[in-house]
């Protein structure tokens, strides 16, 4: 089965758990580094109108860098590749962090 055709893996738990956690993104001109404004957010890709990505790919972002994200902040570092770096970072920690919070699993 493609990735693309797969249903959209979604969970609630992960979604909550970036309540109170540190900004993952930490965009440098832009993160406000309050984990009270932190939220799950779903990096770009594999998604359309009115829907987001799966719950696996997303990373804990301060209501700032979730701003950045989607495209509602600008940064002296919106540049493509820039931005793929701060995803790829982002992402590592975040999955990271899910894994020693035992909300995904390896087996």
């Amino acid at each position: 089965m493609s990735y693309f055709k797969t249903a959209k893996i979604r969970s609630k738990k992960i979604r909550q758990s970036a309540r109170g956690k540190a900004c993952t993104l930490r965009i440098p001109d832009i993160c406000n580094g309050n984990p009270e404004t932190t939220v799950f957010a779903h990096l770009p890709g594999n998604k359309g109108i009115g829907t987001k990505n799966h719950d696996l790919f997303g990373v804990y972002a301060c209501s700032d860098c979730h701003d950045w994200a989607d495209g509602r902040k600008k940064s002296k570092y919106d540049d493509r590749l820039v931005e793929e770096e701060q995803f790829l970072r982002a992402l590592q920690e975040t999955i990271i962090q899910l894994y020693q919070q035992g909300l995904i699993e390896v087996k």
